[in-house]
């Protein structure tokens, strides 16, 4: 099942961003993963606006490629400037659908 990672980041220090964006793609392709987008054209449309400035959705066959990666020793030092540089969430969602109205989605 197919599973998606969002990352909504807040930049505060820029320090990390140029080392962080060279080097995660290879780690994230190490486990399966591919950008599906890496933005900073972010356009606020319903609900509380959110500061992100930068959206990445990256795709992974499944969970455990996610978790692999979001757990790769050799994402940690990555993850951690980005911690420390940033107001930050990740997340990680399938590909169902909670209602389970749409029939290409399986119900989740």
């Amino acid at each position: 099942m197919t599973v998606y990672l969002i990352g909504a980041v807040e930049i505060t220090d820029e320090s990390w961003v140029s080392g962080y964006a060279v080097s995660v793609h290879d780690i994230v392709h190490r486990h399966g993963g591919k950008y599906l987008s890496r933005s900073g054209n972010v356009t606020h449309v319903d609900g509380e606006p959110s500061n992100a400035s930068l959206i990445a959705l990256v795709e992974f066959p499944d969970m455990e490629a996610a978790q692999g990666f979001v757990n790769d020793p050799d994402y940690e030092k990555f993850r951690e400037s980005r911690l420390e540089g940033s107001i930050s969430t990740v997340q990680l969602i399938d590909d169902t659908d909670a209602a389970g109205t749409i029939p290409y989605l399986e119900k989740g």
